[in-house]
């Protein structure tokens, strides 16, 4: 089951209108969900925000406060299943949307756009997707509503992956998130895949085969 989580809080707008950040979390891993974060920032704006590969755990988390407490804020999450019978872009696209929406339900107004991370957006690839939207290559260190949508997507899915690896502690997902590390990739040759890991994903694939 695909799940979108909604948690927000006051926020402002840019003058001209409202103007969404969004990012992603997890496009590259093979175990856990793909996480999408969408963020409209307060005024003024949280200080320090970057790309969140580039900020340290302590500082992430601190932001990650911050940004709940002061800005409006929403994540979509779609689940392993839902990745491997889209495939991971189309799972991709589908949480920067859901994201999206989720957003725009509780703040009861439609961006006036949307900044997405990457070099495409979900436009004309998911149906529910409504905005106008702008890729910016980079995005996660040049516009600070993507960098804070980075900054809540990476958090969020890095909690999943740790509750999950209570359940599973061979794969060490509490350190490696579900990236294909050489401790994650001997415990699946070891223990196997479990429901959680991405069978379209080419390492489980392999180990499917040989099973």
């Amino acid at each position: 089951m695909s799940v979108t989580t909604l948690v927000s809080r006051s926020g402002a707008m840019r003058p001209g209108g409202l103007v969404i950040g969004v990012d992603e979390a997890g496009r590259g891993p093979l175990a856990g969900p793909v996480v999408a974060g969408a963020v409209v920032l307060c005024k003024p704006r949280p200080a320090g925000l970057d790309d969140s590969k580039k900020l340290s755990k302590a500082k992430r988390a601190g932001l990650e406060e911050t940004i709940k407490r002061r800005c409006r804020w929403a994540v979509g999450v779609v689940d392993v299943e839902e990745i491997d019978r889209i495939n991971i872009f189309g799972a991709t696209m589908l949480a920067m949307t859901r994201a999206v929406a989720a957003l725009c339900g509780e703040l009861g107004e439609e961006p006036l756009e949307v900044l997405v991370d990457g070099n495409m957006t979900p436009h004309g690839r998911v149906p529910d997707w409504c905005w106008q939207a702008r890729a910016i290559v980079g995005g996660d260190a040049l516009e600070p509503c993507i960098s804070a949508a980075s900054i809540v997507a990476k958090e969020h899915r890095d909690r999943m992956m740790r509750e999950l690896a209570a359940a599973h502690p061979h794969y060490g997902w509490e350190r490696n998130a579900g990236y294909g590390t050489a401790e994650h990739l001997a415990a699946l040759r070891t223990h196997g895949p479990t429901p959680h890991h991405r069978r379209s994903f080419a390492p489980v694939a392999q180990l499917d085969m040989f099973a």
